[in-house]
Formats: C-alpha cells, sequence, structure tokens
C-alpha cells in the first residue's frame, strides 16, 4: 500500500475520516494515481461521494472496509476516492456520464476509466455481493478486469464514443427568447406540480428548492396571481411543521422520505439552511407573518451554535447518522419524554408532538413534528391557555434537548466551502437588514474577513475548500458567483464600499477565469484548472443553484448598483446565451427565471446620501427592509465623502432619490414621504 496516498487521502478528506479501517490503497485524484494506472496497465475505479451520504457509508463497509475486495482493487485497479463538494468539477462531469449511460444517477458514484480518464462504465451504489437484482462489486470488478485484459481495444473504443458525446455541445433546438412567456411557463408547470394538501412539488421523496418559492414570490408580486403566493405559504408551514425540521435544536434536514415532510434523510446541509433562510425572510416580508421571522432566528441561531468554527467560517454538514443509525440522536420514546419532563406536563408534551407508544419511526421511536396541529384548539382540549401551552412547550423542548446534546452526536463534516459559505453569508446579511438585527451583519462580515483571510492566494486567486489549516482546490464558478451575490448583499446591509470594491474584483475575476466570450455565460471551471475530459457549463438549478444563475442575478444587481454598462451586458449576454436551454422546461430553472424576472421588471433604484450614524438617515434605510422589493437596489454616500456622482444631499439632511426605469423622482428628505412612495412601488 502506498501510505503516503492514503496518508494524504485521510488528512484532507473529511469523507474518509470516520473509517478507520480501511484497506483499499486509496489515491487523491491526480498525476500520480493516473501515471500509476498507465504504467501498470490498470483501469481506474473512481469512488465519488461525501462526508453525510448515507449509501457513500454503507458501500464503505460492504465494500471498502471489505479485505477481499480490497485486494481486488489493490491488484487490478488503481482506486481513487473523491469528495464531491470539494471537487464538484470531477463529479459533475463522471455524473453526467453516469445518468448518460445509465438514465439516473446518484451517490456513492462509481465510475470505471481508462488512464487518460476516459469512462467506460458507470454506476451508483454496489453491494458486495449480488442481491435484489443489483450487480455485486465483486463480480463487476472480476468482470471489467477480464473485459481489460481480452478486449482493451472495444474498451477502449467505447470509451472514446462516451467522451465524444460529452464533448458535444448543447444545441437548443432553436434559439430562446427572454419575456414573460418564460415566467408563464415556470409558473404554470410548479403549478402543476404543487401538492396541496402538504406543500412543495411532487411526491416522495420531497426537497425543499428554495429557489422556487422565491421564484413563485417574485411571480406573485409581478403578475399580482395570489396562488403563487399561497404555495408559498403552503410550503413553509408544512416543512416547518414536519420532522423535517429540528423542533429541538433547530435547522432543517435535506430532504424528506415521505409526501408530508414528516421522515426527513436526518443530515443537514449549510446550502440547504442558508437558501431556506432566504425563502421564509421573503416569505416573512411579502405576508408580515411573525412565523417566518422566528423560523429564521432559529435556523441561524442552529448555524452559529453548531456550524461555525471559532474563526467565523461555517462548517459544510451534519450527518444523518450517530452510532452507525441513521436518526438515532433525533428521535425519543413516549416513556423518555415522560422520564425527561415529568408525567403530566410530558404527556401534554408527547401528544402535541405526537410521541405516541408505538412511534412515528423506527423501533417504537417518534420524530417530533406538529402536522396538521392546531395550536389554539389544542390548548383548549388540554385546559391550557395559549400562553400557558407555549411556557410549557418551551420547558420541556429546553429539557429534552439538553438531554439529546449528551448523546454520541451525529458526525460533522468541518470542512468549510467557499460557495456554501457565501450562501450563509447572504442569508445573515440579508436577515440583518431585514430583522434589525446587528449581531447577524457581524456574523456576515466576520465570515467574508475568514475566507478573504483563508481562501484568497497572495495572487488573489480564490479557493475552494478549507479544513483544519490547509486551503485547497482552485474556486469553481459557484464560488465566484455566491460570493459576489453575498458581498451584494453585505453591502445593502451596511453600506461599506469595501464590499461593493471587492465585489466589482471578483466579477471581473469571473469573467476573466470562466468567461465564454464568443456565447456568453461562464464555463464552471476556470481557464487555469486542471483540464478535464470536457468543460462543463451548467444551468440547472438543483438544490443548489448553479453558478450561471446566481450570476445572471448578482451581476444585473452589481450593474444597477454601480451603473457600469459592460456589467449589465455580460449579464444580458447570459441570459440570451441560455434562453432556449432553459425553455425546455423552466421550472428546473428558476434561479435563473428569478433573474429573468429581474430583467423584465421594471427596476426601482434608491439613492441614498447622508450620515449613517445619524437618526433621519438610519430611518431611511431601514424603510427598505419592510417592503418586498425584488428588483430594486440601493445606492448610499456618506455625506461628508468626496461623492462625485449626480447625487447630493440636501442641506445636511438624509435625502433619497427614488428612481424608477429611466426616471427619478425629486429628492426627498421626508421619511414618511418616503416611506409612502416605497409601499406605493410594492
Amino acid at each position: 500500500m502506498d501510505k503516503k496516498a492514503n496518508r494524504l487521502i485521510n488528512e484532507k478528506s473529511p469523507y474518509l475520516l470516520q473509517h478507520a479501517y480501511n484497506p483499499v490503497d486509496w489515491y487523491p485524484w491526480g498525476q500520480e494515481a493516473f501515471e500509476k494506472a498507465s504504467r501498470e496497465n490498470k483501469t481506474i475505479f473512481l469512488s465519488v461521494g461525501y462526508s453525510s451520504c448515507h449509501w457513500c457509508h454503507v458501500m464503505e463497509r460492504e465494500c471498502f472496509e471489505d479485505q477481499e475486495v480490497a485486494d481486488v482493487l489493490n491488484d487490478h485497479f488503481v482506486s481513487i476516492k473523491v469528495d464531491r463538494e470539494e471537487r464538484p468539477d470531477v463529479d459533475g462531469i463522471y455524473m453526467s456520464v453516469c445518468q448518460a449511460l445509465t438514465g439516473q444517477g446518484g451517490w456513492p458514484l462509481t465510475i470505471i476509466m481508462d488512464p487518460d480518464k476516459k469512462p467506460f462504465f458507470a454506476g451508483t451504489y454496489f453491494p458486495k455481493h449480488r442481491k435484489m437484482g443489483r450487480m455485486g462489486l465483486l463480480e463487476l470488478l472480476t468482470v471489467v478486469h477480464k473485459k481489460w485484459q481480452e478486449n482493451r481495444e472495444e474498451i477502449l473504443e467505447a470509451s472514446n464514443q462516451i467522451v465524444n458525446i460529452l464533448q458535444r455541445p448543447n444545441q437548443p433546438n432553436e434559439k430562446g427568447q427572454i419575456g414573460t412567456d418564460l415566467l408563464e411557463q415556470a409558473y404554470l408547470e410548479l403549478e402543476n406540480s404543487f401538492d396541496p394538501k402538504y406543500g412543495g412539488f411532487g411526491t416522495a421523496p420531497k426537497f425543499p428548492t428554495p429557489h422556487k418559492m422565491n421564484f413563485l414570490l417574485r411571480y406573485w408580486r409581478h403578475f399580482k396571481k395570489d396562488k403563487a403566493l399561497s404555495m408559498v405559504e403552503k410550503t413553509l408551514l408544512s416543512m416547518w411543521q414536519g420532522g423535517i425540521y429540528d423542533h429541538l435544536g433547530y435547522g432543517f434536514a435535506r430532504y424528506s422520505t415521505d409526501q408530508k415532510w414528516l421522515v426527513p434523510h436526518f443530515e443537514k446541509m449549510l446550502y440547504d439552511n442558508a437558501l431556506l433562510c432566504d425563502s421564509y425572510l421573503e416569505a416573512y416580508q411579502c405576508t408580515g407573518n411573525q412565523e417566518f421571522a422566528r423560523i429564521v432566528e432559529e435556523i441561524l441561531t442552529y448555524v452559529m451554535r453548531d456550524m461555525m468554527n471559532e474563526k467565523g467560517g461555517f462548517f459544510s454538514a451534519e450527518d444523518a447518522d450517530s452510532e452507525g443509525v441513521e436518526g438515532k440522536f433525533y428521535v425519543f420514546t413516549r416513556k423518555e419524554i415522560m422520564n425527561i419532563v415529568g408525567e403530566e406536563a410530558g404527556t401534554i408534551f408527547a401528544d402535541f408532538y405526537e410521541i405516541s407508544s408505538q412511534g412515528n419511526f423506527e423501533h417504537g421511536t417518534s420524530i417530533l413534528h406538529v402536522i396538521g396541529r392546531d395550536f389554539e384548539a389544542f390548548a383548549s382540549s388540554v385546559n391550557k391557555t395559549v400562553t400557558e401551552l407555549a411556557d410549557l412547550l418551551q420547558r420541556g423542548r429546553e429539557k429534552i434537548y439538553q438531554v439529546r446534546e449528551k448523546r454520541i452526536h451525529p458526525y460533522k463534516d468541518d470542512k468549510i466551502l467557499t460557495a456554501w459559505n457565501a450562501l450563509m453569508i447572504a442569508s445573515f446579511a440579508k436577515a440583518s437588514r431585514i430583522l434589525e438585527r446587528d449581531n447577524y451583519s457581524m456574523v456576515a462580515e466576520r465570515a467574508i474577513e475568514f475566507i478573504f483571510d483563508n481562501l484568497v492566494r497572495a495572487d488573489g486567486r480564490l479557493l475552494a475548500r478549507y479544513r483544519d489549516g490547509d486551503s485547497a482546490h482552485l474556486a469553481y464558478l459557484d464560488d465566484y458567483a455566491f460570493l459576489l451575490l453575498a458581498l451584494l448583499e453585505t453591502y445593502q446591509t451596511t453600506y461599506k464600499d469595501t464590499y461593493l470594491q471587492r465585489a466589482i474584483k471578483i466579477a471581473d475575476d469571473m469573467k476573466a477565469l470562466f468567461g465564454d466570450e464568443k456565447k456568453g455565460g461562464f464555463f464552471f471551471y476556470g481557464v487555469d484548472g486542471e483540464e478535464l475530459i470536457t468543460r462543463p457549463k451548467e444551468i440547472y438549478d438543483g438544490a443548489i443553484p448553479s453558478g450561471n444563475s446566481v450570476a445572471a442575478l448578482a451581476l444585473q444587481k452589481l450593474a444597477d448598483i454601480t451603473e457600469n454598462e459592460d456589467v449589465r451586458k455580460m449579464a444580458e449576454k447570459l441570459l440570451d446565451s441560455f434562453a432556449g436551454e432553459v425553455s425546455r422546461y423552466a421550472a428546473g430553472y428558476t434561479y435563473f427565471m428569478m433573474a429573468v424576472d429581474y430583467y423584465l421588471a421594471e427596476k426601482i433604484k434608491v439613492v441614498i446620501v447622508g450620515d449613517k450614524d445619524l437618526p433621519d438617515t438610519k430611518a431611511m434605510l431601514q424603510a427598505m427592509n419592510h417592503v418586498f422589493l425584488p428588483t430594486a437596489t440601493v445606492r448610499f454616500y456618506d455625506i461628508y465623502s468626496q461623492n462625485t456622482s449626480n447625487y447630493k444631499g440636501t442641506e445636511g439632511r438624509a435625502t433619497a432619490y427614488l428612481c424608477k426605469g429611466v426616471a427619478c423622482q425629486p429628492p426627498i428628505t421626508d421619511v414618511e414621504i418616503f416611506r409612502t412612495k416605497l409601499l406605493h412601488n410594492n
């Protein structure tokens, strides 16, 4: 075994850290592994997964910790393990191979390829031996090795054909147009898949997909379609009521295995909680529902308590399993509740959260949830006032949470990813602005400094991953686009010019590193990155929105704030380049549709000149926070600075300029008049 290579993997990849016994000679993705495969005439066995992936752990235990499997892999293959969250470029390319060859994808991703990185076999999870109609890994490895020895030319021809297909540019049937018909198409597709009983879209398993809801809020505002708003309200409330939400420690799990959000896949991802914060914040702006604001505060409490390192960066995820059992950390029996809370209060608590003697999960345990629960009706049924019931439940949650904290916790993936941190920064900044919580902006600013202190090379190149003092991997498009968004959100919360200057620099670098000058849009990895078998340009908005979609919105906002026409043209070219592709199924590109909505809607630009420390200026800035204006941008100029723009203060007073389209109203110095005009534009 190459101890050096194996040590490097175990030190740098959280995907492997929890597995003490691993007899496979794992190599990190790199030239050493490819040269070894070429030199020894072996094929490459590639396993792509991530630390909180349940089936990755199952395959790890069944196969990779098994000596018999390890002997076959070590003798006949060069084995490479990749953390998909650290190398999304490798994952994205070979996942597309798996989907093309099998019609589906998932993790662990299993790829077998030649020493030139050209794949000829793809699949996902394999048990050690054949079962339930699924080929066993030992059988697969034996067949592949034999074919490689006896029919190598046939395999190489197949791999070349696969690569040729991958490298073939996507050619839409026709050039699309950016128009309101795209927005209507996306809305109708979402409406058609909406679940009116439990909220969400489609059937089990159900994923949160927050950008679908954010798009619907914009559609509601743009077209006055009340059903769009009601779909969002139903979904957000249903998710919070379900077991997908952690009612004790807060935060959302990755997805629900059932239709009504009851049984989650228990892992918690940073990006889900960041994006859901955004949805609940915007829903709060649209409805004034204080429940939405409270849920945001609970999510951010969870993140600050459990997902931050001492320097201000955010960890990636918490696993679904503890002690090898999925969900064990989170569930309780009714007897446990009685022992913790007491018989009388425990009975009320258990009934409220449906913790029954039979249980609603495995082995008589229950997942806390309030699906279909009417708070006032329940209070009446147990002869309590609403206040008395709320106090009883709060005390119960605190006691049970303290007991839960003493359990063995799920594994925490403590790598810090630039892209996911940027999403969380944007949510903290936005929450600070909308909820008027200064401590949230402090968290956002500290996390930004963490990125610039630890994930930017001396030459200014952004990096993708930090862990235990080690920063690695050239940042991808997502890292740049999401960071651009985070800087703009933080600027529009703090109005510190340094964030705007950094945003301009990030946009310039993004264009230089990833831009497609001919066709528009951005490639996923940079011109200075490792050359893979293809250079993808992604637009699909899955659990995480694509870098191109986020860039399309963020660049437009940057152009409006800075009045930079070159940036505006870059954003418009990006939108145009993907119009044909997204028109095939608009609901699959809802973050992109948010950018389309921004492009088509009449823009609102607010410029405020004043002293941020004075009450009249603060009141002007705060007036923006309570109104849902997704196509508005704000630029602030300090009244004492050398303001070279056309926007000036009036007689030393805070002054607001409200511009709609290309027309600006006369300067406003009265806060109430300014607030009224904002509401009129909502």
